[in-house]
Protein backbone atom coordinates (compact mmCIF):
# COMPACT_ATOMS: atom_id res chain seq x y z
CA UNK A 1 0.00 0.00 0.00
CA UNK A 2 0.90 3.48 -1.09
CA UNK A 3 1.44 6.19 2.11
CA UNK A 4 -1.79 8.00 0.05
CA UNK A 5 -3.97 4.78 0.09
CA UNK A 6 -2.89 4.41 3.60
CA UNK A 7 -3.90 7.59 4.83
CA UNK A 8 -7.48 7.35 2.46
CA UNK A 9 -7.71 4.15 4.57
CA UNK A 10 -7.31 5.78 8.01
CA UNK A 11 -9.51 8.96 6.99
CA UNK A 12 -12.05 6.69 6.14
CA UNK A 13 -12.26 4.50 9.47
CA UNK A 14 -11.80 7.97 11.43
CA UNK A 15 -14.85 9.29 9.65
CA UNK A 16 -16.71 5.56 9.84
CA UNK A 17 -16.10 5.76 13.62
CA UNK A 18 -17.01 9.35 14.15
CA UNK A 19 -19.89 8.32 12.45
CA UNK A 20 -21.01 6.13 14.61
CA UNK A 21 -19.93 7.29 18.00
CA UNK A 22 -22.34 10.26 17.09
CA UNK A 23 -24.96 7.95 16.46
CA UNK A 24 -24.45 6.40 19.47
CA UNK A 25 -24.21 9.61 21.54
CA UNK A 26 -27.82 10.82 19.91
CA UNK A 27 -29.49 7.40 20.89
CA UNK A 28 -27.57 7.84 24.28
CA UNK A 29 -28.92 11.65 24.73
CA UNK A 30 -31.93 11.19 23.26
CA UNK A 31 -34.05 7.84 24.32
CA UNK A 32 -36.97 9.58 24.14
CA UNK A 33 -36.54 9.90 20.15
CA UNK A 34 -35.48 6.11 20.23
CA UNK A 35 -38.57 4.90 22.08
CA UNK A 36 -40.99 6.78 19.57
CA UNK A 37 -39.40 5.48 16.54
CA UNK A 38 -39.87 2.42 17.88
CA UNK A 39 -43.45 2.57 18.92
CA UNK A 40 -44.04 4.08 15.29
CA UNK A 41 -42.76 1.42 13.71
CA UNK A 42 -44.94 -1.34 15.75
CA UNK A 43 -47.87 1.15 15.38
CA UNK A 44 -47.04 0.85 11.15
CA UNK A 45 -46.96 -2.56 11.90
CA UNK A 46 -50.01 -3.00 12.72
CA UNK A 47 -52.93 -4.01 10.70
CA UNK A 48 -56.37 -1.63 10.29
CA UNK A 49 -58.31 -4.73 10.20
CA UNK A 50 -56.93 -5.55 13.97
CA UNK A 51 -58.75 -2.52 15.27
CA UNK A 52 -62.44 -3.02 16.47
CA UNK A 53 -64.85 -0.49 17.70
CA UNK A 54 -66.45 -1.10 21.23
CA UNK A 55 -69.62 -1.55 21.42
CA UNK A 56 -72.23 -0.09 24.31
CA UNK A 57 -75.81 -0.64 25.47
CA UNK A 58 -78.48 1.64 24.28
CA UNK A 59 -79.05 4.13 26.83
CA UNK A 60 -82.64 4.47 28.05
CA UNK A 61 -84.57 7.27 30.20
CA UNK A 62 -86.07 5.56 33.42
CA UNK A 63 -85.57 8.62 35.37
CA UNK A 64 -86.55 6.84 39.06
CA UNK A 65 -89.31 4.06 37.55
CA UNK A 66 -89.25 0.48 38.69
CA UNK A 67 -85.78 -0.96 40.16
CA UNK A 68 -83.91 2.00 40.08
CA UNK A 69 -86.13 3.78 42.54
CA UNK A 70 -84.47 5.13 45.46
CA UNK A 71 -85.96 3.29 48.56
CA UNK A 72 -86.04 6.20 51.00
CA UNK A 73 -86.35 3.87 54.38
CA UNK A 74 -83.06 2.76 53.93
CA UNK A 75 -82.08 6.30 55.15
CA UNK A 76 -84.32 6.78 57.80
CA UNK A 77 -83.04 3.84 59.91
CA UNK A 78 -79.57 5.04 59.80
CA UNK A 79 -78.97 6.31 63.25
CA UNK A 80 -77.50 9.63 64.11
CA UNK A 81 -75.49 11.75 66.67
CA UNK A 82 -77.38 14.49 68.73
CA UNK A 83 -76.02 16.78 70.83
CA UNK A 84 -77.17 19.81 73.02
CA UNK A 85 -74.46 22.58 73.40
CA UNK A 86 -74.99 24.68 76.67
CA UNK A 87 -72.08 26.54 75.97
CA UNK A 88 -68.63 26.87 75.43
CA UNK A 89 -65.38 28.14 77.77
CA UNK A 90 -61.71 28.41 77.21
CA UNK A 91 -59.87 27.39 80.11
CA UNK A 92 -55.98 26.90 80.53
CA UNK A 93 -54.78 23.43 81.50
CA UNK A 94 -53.56 24.78 84.89
CA UNK A 95 -56.99 25.92 85.58
CA UNK A 96 -58.71 22.95 83.95
CA UNK A 97 -56.57 20.78 86.54
CA UNK A 98 -57.23 22.49 89.71
CA UNK A 99 -61.25 22.02 88.89
CA UNK A 100 -63.01 19.48 92.18
CA UNK A 101 -65.98 18.99 93.36
CA UNK A 102 -68.26 21.77 93.29
CA UNK A 103 -66.31 24.32 91.47
CA UNK A 104 -68.13 26.16 88.98
CA UNK A 105 -67.45 26.81 85.16
CA UNK A 106 -68.72 29.67 83.73
CA UNK A 107 -69.91 29.17 80.16
CA UNK A 108 -69.76 31.73 76.96
CA UNK A 109 -73.98 32.24 77.36
CA UNK A 110 -76.55 34.03 79.17
CA UNK A 111 -78.67 32.60 81.02
CA UNK A 112 -81.84 32.05 79.21
CA UNK A 113 -80.45 32.00 75.95
CA UNK A 114 -80.96 28.84 73.46
CA UNK A 115 -79.46 26.17 73.43
CA UNK A 116 -77.90 25.07 69.96
CA UNK A 117 -78.97 21.32 69.01
CA UNK A 118 -76.18 19.42 66.60
CA UNK A 119 -77.16 16.53 64.13
CA UNK A 120 -73.82 14.68 63.71
CA UNK A 121 -71.91 18.17 64.71
CA UNK A 122 -73.77 20.03 62.07
CA UNK A 123 -76.46 22.82 63.95
CA UNK A 124 -80.06 22.14 63.17
CA UNK A 125 -81.83 23.81 65.26
CA UNK A 126 -81.87 26.22 68.67
CA UNK A 127 -84.31 25.26 71.47
CA UNK A 128 -84.63 25.37 75.95
CA UNK A 129 -84.05 22.61 78.58
CA UNK A 130 -87.71 21.31 79.54
CA UNK A 131 -87.89 18.72 82.16
CA UNK A 132 -90.39 15.72 82.04
CA UNK A 133 -90.84 13.22 84.07
CA UNK A 134 -87.57 13.78 86.30
CA UNK A 135 -85.62 13.67 82.78
CA UNK A 136 -84.17 16.59 80.28
CA UNK A 137 -85.61 17.34 77.40
CA UNK A 138 -85.34 20.16 74.61
CA UNK A 139 -88.27 22.06 72.90
CA UNK A 140 -87.07 23.67 69.91
CA UNK A 141 -87.79 27.02 69.30
CA UNK A 142 -86.25 27.34 65.54
CA UNK A 143 -84.74 25.62 63.17
CA UNK A 144 -82.14 26.43 60.95
CA UNK A 145 -83.58 26.17 57.40
CA UNK A 146 -81.83 24.29 54.47
CA UNK A 147 -80.54 27.45 52.89
CA UNK A 148 -78.67 28.31 56.31
CA UNK A 149 -77.30 24.84 56.66
CA UNK A 150 -75.75 24.64 53.39
CA UNK A 151 -74.21 28.29 53.60
CA UNK A 152 -72.42 27.42 56.91
CA UNK A 153 -70.94 24.45 55.08
CA UNK A 154 -69.21 26.59 52.80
Amino acid sequence: MSEEEDLSAWGDALAEQADSEAGEEASAEDPWGEALSEQADAEAAVEPDDVSSAAFDQLSSDRGEGKNKVDLDVLLDIPVTLQLEIGRAKVSIRNLLSYTQGSVVEMDRLAGEPLDLLVNGTLIAHGEVVVINDKFGVRLTDVVSPQDRIKKLK
